[in-house]
């Protein structure tokens, strides 16, 4: 067994705090990685805090892993010590049912292995990105062509994998007028990839002072979506929407302002239901409502080709490990323009420190 520290909650009331734990060691298709960097995304505090309802403790959160390959498996062939690898929201699934066998492990009809608080193999829980390393199968690792500005490219394991996909799924491109609702850590990522892709882009935020960073981001428009005018003057206009907003609110303002056969698709994933929307927005303009959860591998891969291909990363704030709590706080304020990654070498030099 590998010994590992990290960071964990050891309950739903618990702060983070130092963990020593071990990974299993690495087999003929493993990949094992020392963490240089990891993401942080909503979804590590839903799961720290149990607001699921599913988490398993101890829980060590990170599913945004950009590291360096220290040893590979006897069979593994795509990936050599010291590379630089990544690692997002899966590390295994079943890889026989129909959804595995099209790319699409995400949708593993099994269910598939969470990078943390999944089934790991030995029947124990699977451990995330908050801490020093990780050994993960070969078929789940990520290879990453960025250059530089790495801790800026953690963020595309998750934020930018849950645009890219339904971005690419529903065909924007050029030619297409595309709603981006919330400027946070997932909707900045779906304005850089949107504009990229070549559509035009709205962006909607309840923030009148967000218009300038949007803009720079590469929104052509913003809209104040509060402004009664603002919204109206949107209507039937939009041949998609990504709505990136993580809190319940009203569909209907944004349905509204769907073309016929326009689609608005779910990513935010509030922890309260959203208020129901009418059907007559959906029935008398053909309108769909959807959802879309992260992307296969494969899909992922090609996510980060094209980021790398574009220039694009994530906007960042770097932390240290030991300030983990804290940013949870200001993410729920919404305090961080615009994904916190954690630098782990920090994480080393606590640990270090207390030896």
């Amino acid at each position: 067994m590998i010994k590992s520290r990290g960071y964990a909650a050891q309950s739903p009331t618990d702060a983070l705090a130092p963990f020593q734990f071990e990974r299993r060691d690495v087999g003929p298709d493993d990949v094992r990685i020392d963490i240089i960097y990891c993401g942080i995304c909503h979804s590590d505090l839903h799961t720290a805090r149990n607001e699921w309802g599913n988490t398993i403790y101890p829980s060590v959160p990170g599913h945004e892993i950009i590291g360096k390959v220290v040893e590979v498996g006897s069979q593994v062939s795509r990936f050599k010590v010291g590379d630089v690898a990544g690692v997002g929201c899966m590390v295994d699934s079943c890889q026989h049912c129909s959804s595995c066998t099209q790319g699409l492990e995400q949708y593993c009809e099994n269910g598939f292995v969470g990078t943390y608080n999944g089934l790991a193999p030995d029947g124990g829980c699977t451990y995330g990105g908050y801490a020093e390393n990780i050994v993960v199968k070969e078929d789940f690792v990520l290879k990453v062509g960025h250059a530089d500005n790495l801790a800026a490219v953690a963020p595309l394991l998750c934020a930018g994998i849950t645009t890219y996909s339904p971005l690419k799924q529903w065909g924007v491109g050029p030619g297409k007028r595309v709603g981006v609702v919330g400027l946070g850590g997932l909707g900045h990522m779906a304005v850089k990839i949107a504009r990229a892709m070549g559509a035009e882009v709205v962006l909607f935020t309840t923030s009148p002072e967000k218009k300038e960073d949007a803009l720079r981001l590469g929104a052509h428009e913003v809209v104040v979506s509060r402004d009664a005018e603002q919204m109206k003057a949107q209507t039937n206009s939009l041949d998609f929407i990504l709505n990136c907003v993580a809190a319940p609110h009203d569909l209907d303002a944004f349905l509204n302002l769907l073309k016929l056969d326009g689609t608005m698709v779910l990513v935010g994933a509030p922890a309260e239901p959203h208020p129901s929307p009418g059907v007559f927005n959906l029935i008398m303009k053909r309108r769909r409502l959807a959802g879309s959860l992260i992307g296969g591998i494969a899909e992922t891969q090609e996510m980060l080709d094209f980021c790398a291909e574009h220039g694009i990363v994530s906007d960042i704030e770097m932390i240290d490990i030991k300030d983990i709590n804290e940013a949870y706080e200001r993410m729920l304020k919404g305090d961080v323009k615009y994904r916190f990654v954690i630098d782990m070498e920090s994480l080393r030099k606590e640990a270090a420190a207390a030896a």
